[in-house]
């Protein structure tokens, strides 16, 4: 489980948001929403301990993940906004690199069928600097399967999909709910999935 206490950021002279609480369990999907600049990927970053809040205290299954560092990267993948795939390399050679570097045991049957689905299967031997956003995105989001971590926490996974994506992606994130699973992410898009929690973080701005 996932707690997070009285977390507050501010930049500059500007409170970006103040006095957050939130609880994941499993299970469980928070959508974090608002316009730019609310601090959604600020947020994020804090969750993921790449940023340190000003006040405020994050915990997995009861224990600080300041002091508990392995046992919370050991269950979470982090997928940011921004490209982490290596541009030099072939769509497949990214995939086998995360394959090895998270010493992976998915099956090559089951790779195949996800890039099947995602329309990445023509795309295999292309480098990935010359993928569309679009494509780029569908790459990153490959490492939820390749990794199997029990949290995923995610920075707009639905930005430049097209519409048979996404209704993929909502699909593969209720698959990994029903198994236990919990999920964390930042969007302009509400997806349609059941028992979603919204957390409008504008609300926080001035707390």
């Amino acid at each position: 489980m996932l707690l997070a206490n009285n977390l507050s950021f501010r930049r500059e002279n500007q409170t970006i948001f103040n006095s957050l609480d939130l609880s994941l369990s499993p299970k469980k999907i928070i959508h974090l929403y608002g316009n730019n600049g609310v601090g959604k990927t600020t947020l994020i970053k804090i969750l993921a301990d790449v940023l340190n809040s000003d006040s405020g205290e994050i915990y997995w299954n009861g224990k600080n993940i300041k002091k508990n560092t392995y046992e919370y990267f050991s269950n979470l993948t982090y997928i940011m906004d921004s490209n982490t795939s290596n541009n030099q390399m072939s769509v497949i050679e990214n995939i086998n690199y995360w394959t090895k570097l998270f010493s992976s045991n998915i099956k090559s049957t089951e790779l195949e069928s996800v890039l099947k689905m995602l329309f990445l299967n023509t795309k295999k031997d292309i480098k990935a600097e010359n993928l569309s956003r679009g494509e780029i995105k569908k790459l990153e989001l490959i490492r939820l399967v390749i990794e199997k971590k029990k949290f995923w926490l995610l920075d707009e996974p639905y930005s430049g999909l097209d519409n048979d994506s996404i209704v993929l992606i909502n699909e593969t994130f209720r698959n990994h709910l029903n198994s236990n699973g919990m999920i964390i992410f930042a969007s302009h898009y509400c997806p349609e999935i059941p028992n979603i929690e919204t957390i409008d973080l504008a609300k926080y701005a001035n707390n």
